[in-house]
């Protein structure tokens, strides 16, 4: 039962699209992220996803429509929905998603799937 600093948490990698979990709570794990250029397009049949956005603002693409998000803010893509999140800036995000969740969901394996590591 620590405080945990989310910046200080931030301050520990530098690479964009890789989560690390810095929580877990009820089955879900809390991962904090940095966002930078635009991820693949994906969806999570069985699984929402929320982001708070901590530093920053970031594009949610969907395949009809965009929505911005900006620091304070936050989105939950409901389960099953195609998205990528997008910025051309530096962009820090809280998400929170069932444990073990990997990040490019229903997409292709690449170099960026990951469903998190510990910090």
């Amino acid at each position: 039962m620590n405080v945990i600093d989310l910046d200080e948490k931030l301050g520990l990698f530098s690479d964009h699209w890789s989560p690390r979990i810095i929580a877990a709570t009820n089955g879900q794990e809390v991962k904090i992220a940095k966002f930078r250029g635009a991820f693949e397009w994906h969806s999570h049949p069985d699984a929402d996803e929320m982001f708070v956005v901590l530093h920053g603002s970031f594009t949610m693409e969907f395949r009809d429509h965009s929505v911005e998000v900006h620091e304070g803010q936050m989105i939950v893509v409901p389960q099953g929905v195609e998205h990528r999140p997008i910025t051309d800036t530096d962009c820090s995000v809280m998400m929170i998603e069932p444990a073990g969740l990997v990040n490019t969901g229903d997409a292709d394996a690449s170099e960026r799937t990951t469903s998190g590591t510990w910090i």
